[in-house]
Protein backbone atom coordinates (compact mmCIF):
# COMPACT_ATOMS: atom_id res chain seq x y z
CA UNK A 1 0.00 0.00 0.00
CA UNK A 2 1.47 3.44 -0.64
CA UNK A 3 1.34 6.45 1.57
CA UNK A 4 0.64 4.04 4.39
CA UNK A 5 2.56 6.63 6.59
CA UNK A 6 -0.38 9.12 5.35
CA UNK A 7 -2.86 6.70 6.06
CA UNK A 8 -1.30 5.72 9.50
CA UNK A 9 -1.04 10.06 10.47
CA UNK A 10 -5.22 10.08 9.74
CA UNK A 11 -6.21 6.83 11.63
CA UNK A 12 -4.02 7.50 15.21
CA UNK A 13 -6.66 10.37 15.78
CA UNK A 14 -10.46 9.12 16.27
CA UNK A 15 -12.83 9.43 13.34
CA UNK A 16 -16.03 8.16 12.28
CA UNK A 17 -15.19 5.37 10.23
CA UNK A 18 -17.91 3.50 7.24
CA UNK A 19 -16.79 0.47 5.98
CA UNK A 20 -18.60 -1.09 2.81
CA UNK A 21 -19.22 -4.40 1.78
CA UNK A 22 -20.69 -5.76 -1.88
CA UNK A 23 -24.17 -6.82 -2.90
CA UNK A 24 -25.10 -10.15 -1.39
CA UNK A 25 -22.19 -10.29 1.05
CA UNK A 26 -20.41 -13.53 1.73
CA UNK A 27 -18.06 -15.11 4.05
CA UNK A 28 -15.21 -12.67 3.36
CA UNK A 29 -17.47 -9.46 2.72
CA UNK A 30 -18.76 -9.93 6.37
CA UNK A 31 -15.53 -11.65 7.67
CA UNK A 32 -13.34 -8.52 6.32
CA UNK A 33 -15.93 -6.27 7.71
CA UNK A 34 -16.07 -7.19 10.95
CA UNK A 35 -12.67 -8.01 11.64
CA UNK A 36 -11.81 -4.15 10.47
CA UNK A 37 -14.54 -3.30 12.44
CA UNK A 38 -12.94 -4.85 15.83
CA UNK A 39 -9.97 -3.68 15.10
CA UNK A 40 -10.80 0.13 14.10
CA UNK A 41 -12.67 0.33 17.41
CA UNK A 42 -9.58 -1.07 19.55
CA UNK A 43 -7.72 2.19 18.10
CA UNK A 44 -10.64 4.36 19.49
CA UNK A 45 -13.05 5.18 16.22
CA UNK A 46 -16.16 5.47 15.62
CA UNK A 47 -16.98 2.34 13.27
CA UNK A 48 -20.00 1.77 11.47
CA UNK A 49 -21.08 -1.07 8.77
CA UNK A 50 -22.95 -0.93 5.63
CA UNK A 51 -23.84 -3.84 2.73
CA UNK A 52 -26.33 -3.34 0.15
CA UNK A 53 -28.61 -6.54 0.66
CA UNK A 54 -28.79 -8.75 3.65
CA UNK A 55 -25.86 -10.81 4.54
CA UNK A 56 -26.49 -15.06 5.00
CA UNK A 57 -28.20 -16.32 7.74
CA UNK A 58 -25.57 -19.40 7.98
CA UNK A 59 -22.85 -16.78 9.64
CA UNK A 60 -25.58 -15.60 12.33
CA UNK A 61 -23.20 -16.75 14.77
CA UNK A 62 -20.34 -14.17 14.34
CA UNK A 63 -20.16 -11.54 17.40
CA UNK A 64 -21.64 -7.72 16.19
CA UNK A 65 -22.88 -9.19 12.97
CA UNK A 66 -26.12 -7.65 13.80
CA UNK A 67 -24.66 -4.00 14.03
CA UNK A 68 -24.60 -4.46 10.17
CA UNK A 69 -26.64 -1.46 8.55
CA UNK A 70 -28.18 -2.94 5.77
CA UNK A 71 -29.15 -0.25 2.68
CA UNK A 72 -32.43 -2.48 1.71
CA UNK A 73 -33.82 -2.25 5.36
CA UNK A 74 -33.12 1.08 5.92
CA UNK A 75 -31.91 3.62 3.55
CA UNK A 76 -32.15 6.71 5.34
CA UNK A 77 -29.73 5.58 8.09
CA UNK A 78 -27.45 4.81 5.51
CA UNK A 79 -27.89 7.82 3.76
CA UNK A 80 -26.91 9.60 6.97
CA UNK A 81 -23.90 7.19 8.07
CA UNK A 82 -22.38 8.06 4.62
CA UNK A 83 -22.50 11.45 5.12
CA UNK A 84 -20.90 11.70 8.59
CA UNK A 85 -18.11 9.61 7.54
CA UNK A 86 -14.82 10.75 7.65
CA UNK A 87 -13.23 7.79 6.28
CA UNK A 88 -14.84 5.24 3.98
CA UNK A 89 -13.32 1.42 3.54
CA UNK A 90 -14.22 -0.26 0.30
CA UNK A 91 -13.66 -4.40 1.70
CA UNK A 92 -14.13 -6.77 -0.83
CA UNK A 93 -15.01 -4.92 -3.74
CA UNK A 94 -12.94 -3.19 -6.64
CA UNK A 95 -15.37 -0.39 -7.91
CA UNK A 96 -18.42 1.59 -6.53
CA UNK A 97 -21.09 0.16 -8.83
CA UNK A 98 -20.58 -3.49 -6.82
CA UNK A 99 -22.36 -1.57 -4.00
CA UNK A 100 -25.49 -0.42 -6.21
CA UNK A 101 -26.99 3.13 -4.57
CA UNK A 102 -24.63 3.41 -1.93
CA UNK A 103 -21.25 3.93 -4.40
CA UNK A 104 -23.49 7.07 -5.79
CA UNK A 105 -23.61 8.09 -2.03
CA UNK A 106 -19.94 6.89 -1.74
CA UNK A 107 -18.98 9.19 -4.82
CA UNK A 108 -20.52 12.43 -3.36
CA UNK A 109 -18.65 12.51 -0.13
CA UNK A 110 -15.29 14.26 0.88
CA UNK A 111 -14.33 11.08 2.81
CA UNK A 112 -11.56 9.84 2.80
CA UNK A 113 -11.25 6.47 0.92
CA UNK A 114 -9.40 3.13 1.79
CA UNK A 115 -9.87 0.15 -0.93
CA UNK A 116 -8.90 -3.33 0.32
CA UNK A 117 -9.63 -6.11 -2.45
CA UNK A 118 -8.25 -8.98 -4.18
CA UNK A 119 -10.12 -8.82 -7.44
CA UNK A 120 -8.98 -8.23 -10.81
CA UNK A 121 -8.56 -4.66 -12.57
CA UNK A 122 -9.58 -2.05 -9.45
CA UNK A 123 -11.20 0.89 -10.39
CA UNK A 124 -9.19 3.99 -9.28
CA UNK A 125 -11.68 5.92 -6.75
CA UNK A 126 -9.71 5.44 -3.48
CA UNK A 127 -6.93 7.77 -2.02
CA UNK A 128 -5.41 4.69 -0.75
CA UNK A 129 -5.18 0.99 -2.06
CA UNK A 130 -4.49 -2.23 -1.10
CA UNK A 131 -5.42 -4.34 -4.10
CA UNK A 132 -4.02 -7.99 -4.72
CA UNK A 133 -5.19 -10.20 -7.08
CA UNK A 134 -3.00 -13.44 -6.20
CA UNK A 135 -4.79 -13.04 -2.43
CA UNK A 136 -7.18 -15.89 -1.50
CA UNK A 137 -9.40 -13.80 -0.09
CA UNK A 138 -9.87 -9.78 1.41
CA UNK A 139 -9.44 -11.53 4.74
CA UNK A 140 -6.33 -12.45 3.95
CA UNK A 141 -5.83 -9.18 3.12
CA UNK A 142 -6.78 -7.74 6.08
CA UNK A 143 -4.62 -9.66 8.33
CA UNK A 144 -1.53 -7.75 6.13
CA UNK A 145 -3.23 -4.49 6.73
CA UNK A 146 -3.30 -4.92 10.31
CA UNK A 147 0.13 -6.81 11.53
CA UNK A 148 2.52 -5.31 8.22
CA UNK A 149 0.74 -1.78 6.99
CA UNK A 150 -0.47 -0.50 10.18
CA UNK A 151 2.42 -2.76 12.13
CA UNK A 152 0.11 -3.50 14.83
CA UNK A 153 -0.24 -7.44 15.80
CA UNK A 154 -0.59 -6.75 19.01
CA UNK A 155 -4.18 -5.17 18.88
CA UNK A 156 -5.08 -8.57 17.19
CA UNK A 157 -7.26 -10.62 19.34
CA UNK A 158 -9.24 -13.87 19.00
CA UNK A 159 -12.65 -12.21 17.59
CA UNK A 160 -10.82 -10.26 14.73
CA UNK A 161 -8.77 -13.39 14.00
CA UNK A 162 -11.92 -15.64 13.62
CA UNK A 163 -13.35 -13.01 11.27
CA UNK A 164 -10.43 -13.16 9.26
CA UNK A 165 -10.43 -17.05 9.30
CA UNK A 166 -13.84 -16.75 8.68
CA UNK A 167 -12.90 -15.34 5.13
CA UNK A 168 -10.25 -17.14 4.32
CA UNK A 169 -12.43 -20.70 5.02
CA UNK A 170 -15.28 -19.31 2.95
CA UNK A 171 -13.26 -18.17 -0.06
CA UNK A 172 -10.77 -20.89 -0.51
CA UNK A 173 -13.34 -23.41 0.54
CA UNK A 174 -11.17 -24.72 3.42
CA UNK A 175 -8.29 -24.41 1.73
CA UNK A 176 -8.85 -25.59 -1.92
CA UNK A 177 -8.59 -22.76 -4.07
CA UNK A 178 -6.19 -19.84 -4.38
CA UNK A 179 -3.81 -21.23 -1.11
CA UNK A 180 -0.10 -20.12 -1.31
CA UNK A 181 2.19 -20.52 1.31
CA UNK A 182 1.73 -17.22 2.95
CA UNK A 183 -2.13 -18.37 3.04
CA UNK A 184 -1.17 -21.17 5.32
CA UNK A 185 1.67 -19.15 7.26
CA UNK A 186 -1.48 -16.72 7.94
CA UNK A 187 -4.08 -19.27 9.21
CA UNK A 188 -1.06 -20.96 11.36
CA UNK A 189 -1.02 -17.23 12.88
CA UNK A 190 -4.74 -16.84 13.22
CA UNK A 191 -4.44 -20.66 15.10
CA UNK A 192 -1.73 -19.19 17.37
CA UNK A 193 -4.28 -15.86 18.28
CA UNK A 194 -6.81 -18.81 19.61
CA UNK A 195 -9.08 -19.71 16.58
CA UNK A 196 -10.76 -23.19 16.92
CA UNK A 197 -10.43 -24.18 13.30
CA UNK A 198 -12.50 -27.13 13.87
CA UNK A 199 -15.32 -25.03 15.23
CA UNK A 200 -15.46 -22.30 13.31
CA UNK A 201 -15.62 -24.96 10.10
CA UNK A 202 -18.18 -26.43 11.67
CA UNK A 203 -20.39 -23.10 12.38
CA UNK A 204 -19.93 -22.04 8.94
CA UNK A 205 -20.27 -25.39 6.71
CA UNK A 206 -22.17 -27.67 8.68
CA UNK A 207 -25.33 -25.51 9.50
CA UNK A 208 -27.48 -26.20 6.72
CA UNK A 209 -31.74 -26.47 6.95
CA UNK A 210 -32.95 -29.41 5.59
CA UNK A 211 -34.31 -27.82 2.91
CA UNK A 212 -30.59 -26.91 2.06
CA UNK A 213 -30.18 -30.72 1.63
CA UNK A 214 -33.07 -31.18 -0.64
CA UNK A 215 -32.39 -28.26 -3.23
CA UNK A 216 -28.75 -29.89 -3.52
CA UNK A 217 -30.45 -33.20 -4.48
CA UNK A 218 -32.82 -31.61 -6.37
CA UNK A 219 -30.19 -29.84 -8.46
CA UNK A 220 -27.58 -33.27 -8.84
CA UNK A 221 -30.30 -35.55 -9.69
CA UNK A 222 -32.71 -32.86 -11.56
CA UNK A 223 -30.75 -30.22 -13.10
CA UNK A 224 -27.76 -31.28 -13.52
CA UNK A 225 -26.12 -31.68 -17.53
CA UNK A 226 -22.68 -32.79 -18.55
CA UNK A 227 -21.07 -31.31 -21.44
CA UNK A 228 -18.55 -34.07 -21.86
CA UNK A 229 -16.92 -32.56 -25.37
CA UNK A 230 -16.32 -29.24 -23.47
CA UNK A 231 -15.33 -31.17 -19.55
CA UNK A 232 -18.11 -28.44 -18.61
CA UNK A 233 -20.79 -29.24 -16.04
CA UNK A 234 -24.34 -27.03 -15.91
CA UNK A 235 -26.63 -26.77 -13.28
CA UNK A 236 -29.83 -24.63 -13.64
CA UNK A 237 -32.54 -23.07 -11.06
CA UNK A 238 -35.64 -21.67 -12.16
CA UNK A 239 -38.27 -19.37 -10.60
CA UNK A 240 -40.48 -22.46 -9.96
CA UNK A 241 -37.54 -24.09 -8.03
CA UNK A 242 -37.25 -20.87 -5.72
CA UNK A 243 -40.94 -21.12 -4.60
CA UNK A 244 -40.55 -24.85 -3.89
CA UNK A 245 -38.01 -24.66 -2.27
CA UNK A 246 -38.59 -21.44 -0.56
CA UNK A 247 -34.83 -20.48 -1.46
CA UNK A 248 -33.21 -17.50 0.27
CA UNK A 249 -30.41 -15.69 0.21
CA UNK A 250 -27.14 -18.04 1.01
CA UNK A 251 -29.11 -21.14 0.38
CA UNK A 252 -27.28 -22.01 -3.00
CA UNK A 253 -23.97 -21.15 -1.82
CA UNK A 254 -21.25 -23.96 -2.75
CA UNK A 255 -23.86 -26.22 -4.85
CA UNK A 256 -21.89 -25.05 -8.09
CA UNK A 257 -18.52 -26.45 -6.58
CA UNK A 258 -19.88 -29.96 -6.70
CA UNK A 259 -19.61 -29.80 -10.13
CA UNK A 260 -16.06 -29.86 -10.07
CA UNK A 261 -16.11 -33.51 -8.58
CA UNK A 262 -16.63 -34.84 -11.25
CA UNK A 263 -13.52 -36.60 -13.39
CA UNK A 264 -12.03 -34.37 -16.48
CA UNK A 265 -14.75 -31.59 -15.09
CA UNK A 266 -13.37 -28.21 -15.57
CA UNK A 267 -15.68 -25.63 -15.87
CA UNK A 268 -18.80 -25.42 -13.82
CA UNK A 269 -22.16 -23.13 -14.49
CA UNK A 270 -24.89 -22.44 -12.18
CA UNK A 271 -27.59 -20.14 -13.83
CA UNK A 272 -30.26 -19.12 -11.98
CA UNK A 273 -33.49 -17.81 -12.73
CA UNK A 274 -34.28 -14.53 -10.40
CA UNK A 275 -37.48 -12.42 -10.79
CA UNK A 276 -35.98 -9.56 -12.91
CA UNK A 277 -32.47 -10.89 -13.77
CA UNK A 278 -30.56 -14.37 -14.64
CA UNK A 279 -27.30 -14.89 -12.20
CA UNK A 280 -24.71 -17.03 -13.62
CA UNK A 281 -22.27 -18.24 -11.05
CA UNK A 282 -19.05 -19.97 -12.68
CA UNK A 283 -15.94 -21.96 -11.44
CA UNK A 284 -13.16 -24.03 -12.90
CA UNK A 285 -9.80 -25.74 -11.78
CA UNK A 286 -5.76 -25.23 -12.73
CA UNK A 287 -4.89 -22.17 -15.04
CA UNK A 288 -8.67 -21.92 -17.09
CA UNK A 289 -10.14 -18.68 -16.54
CA UNK A 290 -14.18 -18.25 -15.55
CA UNK A 291 -13.38 -14.62 -15.43
CA UNK A 292 -12.68 -13.61 -18.80
CA UNK A 293 -15.46 -15.32 -19.52
CA UNK A 294 -17.89 -13.39 -17.44
CA UNK A 295 -16.72 -10.08 -17.80
CA UNK A 296 -16.32 -10.47 -21.58
CA UNK A 297 -20.31 -12.38 -22.10
CA UNK A 298 -22.25 -11.85 -19.01
CA UNK A 299 -21.36 -8.03 -17.46
CA UNK A 300 -19.75 -9.68 -14.25
CA UNK A 301 -16.09 -10.58 -13.33
CA UNK A 302 -14.36 -11.76 -10.54
CA UNK A 303 -11.37 -14.03 -9.60
CA UNK A 304 -9.48 -16.69 -12.58
CA UNK A 305 -11.48 -19.72 -10.73
CA UNK A 306 -14.30 -18.41 -9.24
CA UNK A 307 -16.81 -15.11 -10.91
CA UNK A 308 -19.55 -14.45 -11.91
CA UNK A 309 -22.34 -12.76 -13.99
CA UNK A 310 -25.96 -12.04 -14.97
CA UNK A 311 -27.79 -11.82 -18.11
CA UNK A 312 -31.39 -10.16 -18.54
CA UNK A 313 -32.69 -12.81 -21.41
CA UNK A 314 -34.54 -15.46 -19.91
CA UNK A 315 -32.85 -18.85 -18.75
CA UNK A 316 -33.65 -20.65 -21.94
CA UNK A 317 -31.60 -18.07 -23.84
CA UNK A 318 -28.77 -17.53 -21.44
CA UNK A 319 -27.94 -21.33 -20.90
CA UNK A 320 -28.25 -21.63 -24.82
CA UNK A 321 -25.56 -18.05 -25.21
CA UNK A 322 -23.56 -20.05 -22.56
CA UNK A 323 -23.36 -23.74 -24.98
CA UNK A 324 -22.75 -21.48 -28.08
CA UNK A 325 -19.98 -19.93 -26.22
CA UNK A 326 -18.37 -23.50 -25.58
CA UNK A 327 -16.46 -24.39 -29.07
CA UNK A 328 -14.29 -21.13 -28.52
CA UNK A 329 -12.96 -22.04 -25.77
CA UNK A 330 -13.23 -26.24 -26.26
CA UNK A 331 -9.33 -26.35 -26.66
CA UNK A 332 -8.34 -24.67 -23.40
CA UNK A 333 -11.00 -26.53 -21.61
CA UNK A 334 -9.77 -30.33 -22.89
CA UNK A 335 -5.99 -29.63 -22.88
Amino acid sequence: MKNISALRTILAIPKTIVLTSHRNPDGDAVGSSLAMCHYLKKLGHTVHIIVPSEYPDFLDWMPNIDEIVVYDLDKERVQDLVNAAEVIFALDYNDLDRIDKVGDMVKKTDAVKVMIDHHLQPADFADFMLSEPSASSTCELVYEFITQHMDDKANIDRKIAEAIMTGILTDTNSFKYSTSPKLFRTAADLVEFGVDDYLLQDLIFNSLKQKNLRLLGHCLHNRMEILEEYNTGIITLTKDDYADFDISRGDTEGIVNYLLKIRNIKMAAFIMEQPTIVKISLRSKGDFSVQKIAQKHFRGGGHRNASGGASFQSLRSTVRRFKELLPAYKAELTA
